[in-house]
């Protein structure tokens, strides 16, 4: 019996270590913990450097330089010195993805310069308001209201309000023409990976930008003064509904980019400036951010984070411009953010893929005070990056980008330039409304019209942008209006 029973333990061992020997990629599965999350392109654009064209992370760190930050989860990040232009490391930077309301820079970029002065006042109609699509962000802006252009990029920066992106779009001429422009203006500053169908940012077929694109986008609005001051603004006050023989009422909002504002579980980054997140269905959480610490001033974006904790994309970004921080002078850049086509002078840093990308529509080439993120505010934890630096924000010399860091003075509280004191809308609660598409809003949201708080997109609820909640985690705007339309709460 004893050697039987060895027998029968040796055939046993040896059948079950066959097993592992022969099937090790069936092993190695059962521990694969992102089997079901996309893959990137084999095939990106290399514009910028070869490297930036390479699926995975692209870093080259040199004596001294720290490692990357552990458990970044983003389907796609980059970080650059936005004077130089470097890239000081990527990950699938040029993988198009939906992009949420970071595409809003690309609104602000193409359309702020147009209408001028922003003390100009607007009768809001009806018909304005009729293509924000189903489950929007809004500020709250109201038919046969007036506002100034002022109030309206007030109400697209802060609140990341899709009512106020097309009633500015109208102004402009219309929504059509405002995506045609923002596509040309893409086109200009070599965002080839960007394709726009709503000015908002509205999840729509066919409608992608990436990581390096939002970070060439960014890098651009930031050259514009009130661009930069709109971005960096925490908190203003917004005209509310005017009642027949009473003074027209005002509300505060609040900047809903976490790095600003700060939240349950995330403080404000010291020496944030702006630019601008989003969120929607399908693009998930997304983030544009520019930092100035001792000197030195880093874009980050990142997109789609698949990390389960809250404020994700926020955590993430913040950990990456501390690398950067870190890193800087220590590392070999992966690849270079390129200048404007106008302006280049044909240094060689482009590559592969440098075309518009498929689906592309080619065209042409006061009273107000307001309270920007900074350092004054100690306990805040922002830091002193806004303080005056000095110099132009964006100057091309030697074909070579120079960022002003010249940030907005802090400590001011910018308000609207109507004559807005209280508020009367009613605010509600947008974890209990269930939206589907909302941005995260951090104060009361204001609904203009019932049923009339919708993205524009193709399919009605499809989205809540940058609502109260973050993708993955708690409310970011408990408080916060929402429409009649059901809208997302992650």
């Amino acid at each position: 019996m004893p050697a039987l029973k060895k027998i029968a333990l040796t055939i046993t061992s040896a059948a079950l270590l066959s097993g592992f020997v022969l099937s090790p990629a069936a092993a190695a599965d059962k521990d694969t913990s992102d089997d079901k999350q996309p893959k990137p392109p084999s095939t990106m654009s290399s514009l910028g450097g070869e490297q930036l064209g390479k699926a995975g992370t692209q870093v080259n760190l040199g004596p001294g330089a720290p490692v990357l930050p552990k458990k970044l989860s983003g389907r796609s990040w980059i970080v650059a010195d936005a004077e130089s232009g470097d890239v000081l490391a990527a990950h699938n930077s040029h993988w198009r993805l939906p992009p949420a309301s970071t595409l809003k820079m690309l609104f602000a970029d193409t359309v702020l310069p147009a209408l001028q002065p922003t003390t100009l006042a607007h009768k809001v109609t009806e018909n304005e308001l009729s293509g924000v699509g189903e489950g929007s962000s809004l500020v709250g802006i109201k038919e046969d209201h007036t506002y100034t252009v002022h109030d309206l990029w007030l109400g697209v920066f802060l609140r990341s309000g899709n009512d106020a992106v097309h009633v500015l779009s109208e102004m402009y001429g219309g929504v059509q023409k405002t995506v045609d422009a923002m596509q040309a203006h893409a086109e200009e500053l070599q965002a080839l990976d960007t394709v726009v169908v709503s000015p908002d940012g509205y999840d729509a077929p066919r409608q992608v930008s990436s990581a390096y694109d939002l970070t060439l986008i960014a890098r651009s609005g930031l050259q514009k003064k009130d661009f930069r001051e709109y971005a960096a603004t925490a908190s203003a006050d917004f005209p509310g509904e005017k009642k027949k023989g009473k003074k027209r009422e005002s509300f505060e909002i609040s900047n809903t980019n976490r790095l600003i504002t700060g939240d349950i579980g995330v403080d404000p980054y010291q020496g944030i400036a702006g630019v601008k997140n989003g969120y929607t269905t399908h693009a998930g959480n997304t983030f544009t951010g520019v930092a100035e610490r001792n000197g030195k001033v880093l874009l980050v974006t990142v997109m789609n984070p698949s990390a389960e904790e809250s404020h994700a994309v926020y955590k993430e970004a913040a950990h990456l411009l501390d690398w950067g921080f870190a890193a800087s002078g220590k590392v070999t850049p992966v690849g270079q953010l390129v200048p404007p086509r106008s302006l280049d002078t044909g240094t060689g840093i482009g590559g592969k893929g440098a075309t518009p990308a498929a689906g592309a529509v080619q065209g042409p080439g006061g009273k107000a005070e307001a309270t920007h993120a900074s350092a004054s505010n100690g306990s805040s934890g922002v830091g002193t990056a806004l303080a005056i630096i000095g110099g132009l924000l964006v100057v091309l010399a030697a074909a070579v980008f120079l960022v002003n860091r010249r940030w907005p003075m802090a400590g001011r509280t910018r308000g609207t330039e109507t004559d807005a004191t209280e508020t009367d809308a009613t605010e509600t609660d947008a974890t209990a409304a269930g939206t589907k598409d909302a941005e995260d809003t951090g104060t009361a949201q204001h609904t203009g019209k019932a049923g009339k708080s919708a993205e524009d997109t193709g399919e009605a609820g499809k989205d809540v942008e940058d609502t109260g909640k973050d993708v993955k985690g708690d409310p970011e705007g408990a408080g916060a209006t929402a429409s009649a339309a059901p809208t997302d709460k992650s």
